[in-house]
């Protein structure tokens, strides 16, 4: 029997996306609610208990709320909020963290998508920590500009809205070192300490991309910019929405364009360095509303339902510029 799938939240930014690349696959039933009753807990509540599977694309609390509301067994949830990805019970919906992950999210009855930051830090990251190259205790500072819909409606409203031409060109946030991705990015990176996170805004729609520098003299001995990229080539080799981009003959002619993705479940990861001085810097681009957030709920849909992923591959959205 076709599915029933349940987007609660769909005139957010990542529901709004997760929609439209879900509309008119025959493989799947959306079950929508009509405007006046979206705000009504009686009947979400009724849609979150008659469908197969829930996603949720809310903020966190309401995300608590509407797990709260799912009575009926057999319901699972996909929770693309933050409220869950370090929660006891939830399995986290990176499917490329390990071998093992894609069939534990198949099998599971509560998952929760990956944040968009996250997504490129612990990617970066796990496959460098599981192989030893780089130790958990290592001081990372991770650096990242995300453009404006990472701040959902608000973030539409100031640089869409009639306030629009006020926005900041660029803007740097979380200054007290206490985003609420630090420790999703820690639990799943594997590290022993919490990474120093600086995010920001641009003035731009959608696209992140994201940096963490490193010194080979703190990493263990023989450890080169060539070990650290083959690890991460040898991790990623065959998937389907993760590409390791070769190394560069000359890095400093190269621009990181963090709308180059977008529109798109795909994610780019790239190994710069400088020998002389011993730098590293390892880069992440991908879209925030496609890898960052629906993208990413749609890959696990998919495996939930044990759908094919494949088409998620080359998807561009209505949105994407």
């Amino acid at each position: 029997m076709t599915p029933f799938v349940f987007i609660d939240g769909d005139q957010g930014t990542t529901g709004l996306q997760v929609r439209q690349w879900l509309a008119g696959r025959p493989d799947l039933r959306l079950l929508q609610l009509p405007p006046e009753h979206r705000k009504s807990a009686a009947h979400r509540a009724e849609a979150l208990n008659d469908c197969d599977v829930a996603l949720l694309c809310l903020p966190d609390d309401a995300a608590r709320e509407a797990v709260a509301l799912v009575r009926r067994p057999g319901v699972r949830v996909i929770d693309a909020s933050s409220a869950h990805r370090t929660a006891p019970g939830w399995v986290y919906g990176l499917p490329e963290l390990e071998a093992a992950q894609p069939a534990r999210i198949a099998a599971a009855e509560r998952v929760s998508n990956p944040g968009c930051y996250p997504t490129g830090a612990v990617a970066l990251l796990r496959p460098l920590v599981d192989a030893g190259l780089l130790p958990a205790d290592y001081p990372l500072a991770i650096h990242a500009v995300s453009g404006y819909s990472g701040r959902g409606r608000a973030g539409l409203d100031d640089h869409e809205g009639a306030a629009g031409v006020d926005a900041p060109p660029f803007q740097v946030y979380g200054l007290g070192l206490k985003h609420k991705h630090v420790p999703e990015i820690q639990r799943h990176a594997g590290l022993a300490h919490a990474p120093a996170f600086v995010p920001a805004y641009g003035h731009y729609r959608q696209g992140i991309v994201l940096t963490i520098a490193l010194h080979l003299r703190l990493l263990p001995a023989g450890v080169t910019a060539a070990r650290l990229h083959a690890a991460l080539q040898a991790r990623y080799a065959g998937q389907a929405f993760i590409e390791v981009q070769p190394p560069a003959d000359d890095a400093d002619a190269l621009r990181l364009d963090p709308r180059v993705l977008n529109g798109s479940n795909r994610l780019r990861l790239s190994v710069f360095a400088q020998e002389r001085t011993g730098q590293v810097l390892l880069a992440a681009v991908f879209d925030n509303l496609g890898k960052g957030a629906a993208g990413a709920a749609v890959q696990n849909l998919d495996l939930m339902l044990g759908l094919a992923a494949g088409q998620l591959s080359g998807v561009r959205s209505p949105s994407s510029p």
